[in-house]
């Protein structure tokens, strides 16, 4: 397995790792227990080493999983984890963002039980609270680092001038946000912030909740419970006309003998050295096929026809919708 460090923090992990949300939630259907443990082990086995997990997945079922999962090969894998938001009593749904420097250790605390660990790799504040200032977010994290409970500071979906801000007060190894070919908006200012401080980015969602798959068509449905049923980008009239971008990725898949996701995530490979997507999945086959895209090498010709073409597809549909934003701080 390739392997990439993240920024010039000297984290390495595998090129690809591994998000596990939807293990747990997220989604129609959460795995059972022994269907989870069975994926995990298989990818630490196919060489991946890095796991990214949060207490809100579930809540807490997928910490729980990962610890069961992940115990055995501990001293083989980078476990992720984050804080970041206020719970409801009883696990059943969020109450808003919350990063006061109290609620960060309890989080932490209960993290390591839930893990079964004595120190998180990798502690992402999950979404930007605008009530707590960064610094004093960095500033926790910084303790908990110097007590052993921690290894490295991350953020998620952080503007340039927070990064900078929680950088100086902690360097921050990692920020994790959505990007893939369907989601952009990093290339513009993130990028360039977190190359010039030495950060590593972790694309979220780089295969777009699997709408670059080309699995997912303008008919197909999603099961009860599955958060693709309220966002702008999943309507069937958005699907129908995002189809484009499978068009594209089809096209060079088949000059390449790859599939539309291996064409997807090489794309983002091929965008910086420390850039290390996180693909969910909960087949094996699929987890696989994944794998598949560090084998593709995309050449220089290769990248500019993908993005010349991608520049003159229109996506359609938001994200999130208005309440989904309000609710994760953005």
């Amino acid at each position: 397995m390739n392997q990439r460090q993240l920024g010039r923090s000297g984290l390495t992990v595998s090129a690809l790792g591994l998000g596990c949300m939807g293990l747990s939630s997220g989604y129609a259907t959460a795995v059972d227990t022994a269907t989870g443990v069975a994926l995990l082990r298989a990818a630490v086995e196919r060489g991946v080493t890095f796991f990214d997990t949060a207490e809100v997945y579930g809540p807490f079922t997928n910490e729980q999983l990962l610890g069961e999962a992940l115990r055995p090969v501990r001293d083989r894998v980078v476990i992720a984890t984050k804080f970041g938001f206020r719970i409801q009593p009883g696990g059943n749904s969020l109450q808003g963002v919350d990063s006061r420097p109290a609620h960060i250790r309890e989080v932490c605390e209960a993290s390591l039980q839930r893990l079964g660990i004595e120190t998180i790799d990798l502690l992402y504040q999950h979404r930007v609270d605008p009530a707590v200032p960064i610094e004093d977010v960095a500033g926790t994290v910084k303790d908990l680092i110097r007590e052993g409970k921690v290894r490295h500071f991350g953020l998620s979906e952080a503007s340039a001038a927070t990064i900078r801000r929680a950088h100086a007060v902690q360097p921050v190894t990692a920020l994790q946000s959505e990007y893939s070919l369907w989601t952009r908006g990093p290339e513009a200012q993130i990028l360039p912030t977190l190359e010039e401080l030495g950060i590593g980015f972790v694309p979220f969602s780089p295969l777009g909740r699997g709408f670059l798959t080309g699995a997912i068509d303008a008919s197909a449905g999603f099961g009860e419970g599955d958060m693709r049923n309220k966002m702008p980008r999943f309507t069937p009239e958005a699907r129908a006309q995002n189809q484009a971008l499978i068009e594209l990725l089809r096209s060079v898949a088949t000059r390449l003998q790859a599939t539309p996701a291996q064409v997807a995530l090489a794309w983002l490979l091929a965008r910086k050295p420390w850039i290390v997507p996180i693909p969910g999945t909960t087949k094996l086959h699929r987890l696989e096929e994944n794998l598949g895209a560090l084998d593709l090498v995309l050449t220089a010709e290769d990248i500019a026809g993908i993005d010349a073409a991608a520049a003159r597809i229109e996506v359609a549909g938001a994200r999130y919708t208005e309440e989904m934003e309000k609710m994760a701080g953005l």
